[in-house]
């Protein structure tokens, strides 16, 4: 009885009105009254302040600063290996699995399709059938912006009007076809794992709907679909971010979903439905390199095997032997060659431990060209993402400034 009321609520209530009120509310500075509606959020929803860069409430200057509150840079940690994709958001999947031909699984005994989620875009679709997708769902406790699962080259945005349902588990599991008639905004990207396409889903008092390269897409809803396109990695006016830049943000939750080309990633044994999930923890691994890296791997193992046929001795005579090697006790009077000193009189290990944070300044902004260059060559410098500190008033102004100049509406 009570979730039929919750489903009828869903279809009743001016989900459009509670928004608008909701997104201006969340804009408004006042005072002592925005620090008590945040701590009552922070209390109702066991908000971790302890991970913010801001910890104290009362350095929010509206509720939506604080919604999209930046995070200490230690607490979440991306993972670096190239061949591995990563969460991009904290929360909860709701569903990930495989694309059957165009069916994506929305909860059990739902489905709907690439063209529908994709507003009929069907040669986007086509990149995607019988690929994979992961659906993230962010609570409203959750961090609020959206990262790069991996390096990346914007090729097209698109703004699709639709409803704004609910968007947790209970209605994934009775509204049908819920992604793909909610507003959303799809961003599609080249990448050396393939296309990809990464998917801001709305929901009802979400506020607004951002991205780094263009500000607010989301308010106004004028409800036509809206279009973008930007050019490949060999121009310089091209859009390229990397793995774990942030590219855009909700200001109140909402869902991401990525959707992955045939062949070309595997996701996580370890996630499931239901499974709770931090930025930069592994998504999916690359299968051609997962598949170089299993052929090495075997390869080093068949050497190591003709060598030991080749010398006569079992591979645990070897390991005996290069233990036994290891604890020979040095005749007396000897320093151990990791003791001996240069001609500087200085240990080498201590040498190289002096030197360590000297090559660790020096190679960081190589490690930033080569990430830059390794999204596919890109002649193009990484996006910026907006400053932690900026306000709605100078969001707005940059969202106007930053669109792009192709945008067209069909």
């Amino acid at each position: 009885m009570l979730n039929n009321i919750k489903l009828s609520l869903q279809y009743i209530l001016p989900k459009l009105w509670l928004t608008r009120l909701a997104g201006w509310g969340a804009s408004k500075r006042a005072g002592w009254l925005t620090k008590l509606a945040i701590d009552l959020f922070v209390k109702c929803y066991k908000v971790d302040m302890k991970e913010a860069q801001k910890p104290d409430t009362a350095s929010y200057r509206t509720f939506n600063d604080f919604f999209v509150r930046p995070l200490r840079e230690d607490v979440r940690p991306v993972d670096t290996d190239p061949a591995t994709l990563v969460m991009p958001a904290d929360g909860v999947i709701s569903q990930l699995g495989v694309i059957e031909q165009d069916k994506i699984l929305q909860a059990k005994g739902h489905h709907y399709t690439l063209e529908a989620l994709l507003a009929g875009n069907y040669q986007m679709a086509a990149l995607f059938r019988d690929g994979c997708f992961a659906t993230t769902y962010l609570s409203p406790r959750d961090y609020h912006r959206v990262h790069m699962p991996c390096n990346g080259i914007l090729r097209e945005m698109i703004y699709v009007p639709g409803d704004l349902f609910s968007v947790n588990h209970f209605t994934a599991q009775n509204v049908p076809n819920l992604f793909a008639r909610n507003e959303r905004v799809i961003c599609l990207f080249d990448t050396e794992f393939g296309p990809m396409a990464q998917i801001l889903v709305g929901a009802t008092i979400v506020g607004s709907i951002e991205t780094v390269w263009a500000g607010t897409v989301t308010p106004p809803r004028e409800g036509i679909i809206k279009r973008w396109t930007w050019p490949g990695g060999e121009s310089e006016d091209c859009i390229a971010l990397l793995k774990g830049q942030e590219m855009g943000r909700f200001k109140l939750g909402s869902t991401v979903i990525n959707l992955f080309a045939p062949g070309r990633v595997k996701l996580t044994e370890q996630l499931q439905s239901l499974s709770v999930t931090r930025l930069g923890q592994p998504l999916a691994i690359s299968v051609q390199m997962a598949k170089a890296a299993e052929d090495a791997k075997a390869a080093d193992a068949d050497r190591f095997a003709q060598d030991v046929e080749n010398t006569g001795v079992t591979a645990e005579a070897a390991q005996a032997q290069e233990h036994n090697e290891a604890a020979q006790p040095l005749p007396a009077g000897t320093m151990p060659k990791a003791a001996e000193h240069d001609s500087a009189g200085q240990a080498p290990a201590a040498a190289a431990q002096a030197e360590k944070p000297k090559a660790k300044r020096a190679a960081k902004p190589h490690a930033e060209q080569d990430a830059a260059k390794a999204v596919k060559g890109s002649a193009c410098a990484p996006a910026q993402a907006p400053d932690a500190s900026t306000s709605d008033e100078q969001t707005a102004q940059r969202s106007d400034s930053r669109a792009p100049d192709n945008k067209k509406d069909r």
